[in-house]
Protein backbone atom coordinates (compact mmCIF):
# COMPACT_ATOMS: atom_id res chain seq x y z
CA UNK A 1 0.00 0.00 0.00
CA UNK A 2 1.75 3.23 -1.09
CA UNK A 3 2.18 5.73 1.88
CA UNK A 4 -0.12 9.49 1.53
CA UNK A 5 2.19 11.53 3.79
CA UNK A 6 5.50 10.32 3.81
CA UNK A 7 7.03 13.75 5.41
CA UNK A 8 4.58 13.34 8.22
CA UNK A 9 6.24 9.45 8.78
CA UNK A 10 9.79 11.30 8.85
CA UNK A 11 8.28 13.55 11.18
CA UNK A 12 6.85 10.41 12.86
CA UNK A 13 9.87 8.44 13.25
CA UNK A 14 12.11 11.62 14.25
CA UNK A 15 9.59 11.82 17.50
CA UNK A 16 9.20 8.54 18.05
CA UNK A 17 13.25 7.93 17.90
CA UNK A 18 13.97 11.04 20.10
CA UNK A 19 11.23 9.66 23.16
CA UNK A 20 13.20 6.13 22.93
CA UNK A 21 16.46 7.83 23.05
CA UNK A 22 17.78 6.06 19.79
CA UNK A 23 20.91 7.23 18.63
CA UNK A 24 19.45 7.39 14.91
CA UNK A 25 16.36 6.64 12.75
CA UNK A 26 16.14 5.45 9.32
CA UNK A 27 13.30 6.38 6.73
CA UNK A 28 12.99 6.07 2.73
CA UNK A 29 14.68 8.88 1.11
CA UNK A 30 13.29 11.37 -0.66
CA UNK A 31 15.09 15.16 -1.99
CA UNK A 32 11.69 16.84 0.36
CA UNK A 33 12.89 14.72 3.43
CA UNK A 34 16.56 15.24 2.85
CA UNK A 35 15.92 19.28 2.79
CA UNK A 36 13.59 19.25 5.70
CA UNK A 37 16.51 17.44 7.60
CA UNK A 38 19.25 19.19 6.42
CA UNK A 39 17.12 22.42 7.96
CA UNK A 40 16.47 21.18 10.61
CA UNK A 41 20.52 20.13 11.14
CA UNK A 42 21.72 23.73 10.52
CA UNK A 43 19.06 25.28 12.87
CA UNK A 44 20.64 22.86 15.49
CA UNK A 45 17.66 20.70 16.18
CA UNK A 46 19.14 17.42 14.67
CA UNK A 47 22.97 16.17 14.69
CA UNK A 48 24.09 14.51 11.33
CA UNK A 49 22.15 13.15 8.52
CA UNK A 50 23.30 10.75 5.48
CA UNK A 51 22.17 9.15 2.79
CA UNK A 52 22.28 5.23 2.83
CA UNK A 53 22.23 3.46 -0.50
CA UNK A 54 21.57 -0.43 -0.96
CA UNK A 55 21.22 -0.81 -5.25
CA UNK A 56 18.19 1.46 -6.61
CA UNK A 57 16.88 1.96 -2.80
CA UNK A 58 18.06 4.69 -0.71
CA UNK A 59 17.47 5.09 2.70
CA UNK A 60 18.02 9.00 4.74
CA UNK A 61 19.41 8.26 8.59
CA UNK A 62 19.16 10.73 10.54
CA UNK A 63 21.04 11.20 13.76
CA UNK A 64 19.58 12.72 16.74
CA UNK A 65 20.61 15.41 19.01
CA UNK A 66 20.29 15.24 23.13
CA UNK A 67 21.58 17.43 25.46
CA UNK A 68 24.13 17.49 28.07
CA UNK A 69 20.92 15.32 30.21
CA UNK A 70 20.84 12.95 27.51
CA UNK A 71 17.49 14.42 26.87
CA UNK A 72 15.91 15.30 23.14
CA UNK A 73 16.59 18.90 21.72
CA UNK A 74 13.67 18.49 19.93
CA UNK A 75 10.55 18.79 22.41
CA UNK A 76 7.78 19.10 19.22
CA UNK A 77 7.37 18.31 15.71
CA UNK A 78 4.03 19.19 13.95
CA UNK A 79 2.79 18.91 10.47
CA UNK A 80 1.01 21.96 9.20
CA UNK A 81 -0.10 21.65 6.07
CA UNK A 82 -1.42 18.17 5.23
CA UNK A 83 -2.53 16.09 2.15
CA UNK A 84 -6.19 16.82 2.49
CA UNK A 85 -5.51 20.42 3.92
CA UNK A 86 -3.10 22.54 2.52
CA UNK A 87 -1.49 25.51 4.15
CA UNK A 88 -0.02 28.73 2.27
CA UNK A 89 1.56 32.08 3.87
CA UNK A 90 2.44 35.20 2.85
CA UNK A 91 5.57 36.60 3.86
CA UNK A 92 4.23 39.53 5.91
CA UNK A 93 1.46 37.24 7.75
CA UNK A 94 4.33 34.47 9.23
CA UNK A 95 3.13 32.76 12.39
CA UNK A 96 5.49 32.61 15.18
CA UNK A 97 6.40 29.21 16.51
CA UNK A 98 6.27 28.67 20.32
CA UNK A 99 7.40 33.07 20.28
CA UNK A 100 10.59 32.47 18.14
CA UNK A 101 11.97 29.53 20.15
CA UNK A 102 10.62 27.21 16.96
CA UNK A 103 10.85 27.36 13.34
CA UNK A 104 8.51 26.54 10.35
CA UNK A 105 9.68 25.20 7.67
CA UNK A 106 7.91 26.40 4.00
CA UNK A 107 8.11 25.42 0.64
CA UNK A 108 8.40 28.43 -1.48
CA UNK A 109 9.52 29.31 -4.97
CA UNK A 110 13.23 29.75 -3.43
CA UNK A 111 13.46 26.31 -2.43
CA UNK A 112 12.51 24.68 1.33
CA UNK A 113 13.26 27.13 3.81
CA UNK A 114 13.37 28.11 7.26
CA UNK A 115 10.45 30.99 8.09
CA UNK A 116 13.32 34.00 8.98
CA UNK A 117 14.80 32.95 5.66
CA UNK A 118 11.75 33.36 3.65
CA UNK A 119 10.58 36.46 5.54
CA UNK A 120 14.13 38.30 4.76
CA UNK A 121 13.53 37.20 0.89
CA UNK A 122 10.61 38.73 1.38
CA UNK A 123 8.51 35.59 0.10
CA UNK A 124 5.97 33.11 1.00
CA UNK A 125 4.87 29.45 0.16
CA UNK A 126 3.32 26.43 2.09
CA UNK A 127 4.12 25.69 5.86
CA UNK A 128 5.54 22.12 5.87
CA UNK A 129 5.55 21.88 9.73
CA UNK A 130 7.00 23.71 12.13
CA UNK A 131 9.40 22.33 14.94
CA UNK A 132 10.43 23.38 18.67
Amino acid sequence: MAMTDPLADLLTRIRNGAQARKEYVDCPWSLLKERVVRLCMAEGFLHDCSVLEEGAKKTLRVWLRYDAMHRPVITGLHRVSRPSRRVYVGAKDMPAVRRGMGINILSTPQGVLVDREAVRRNVGGEILCAVW
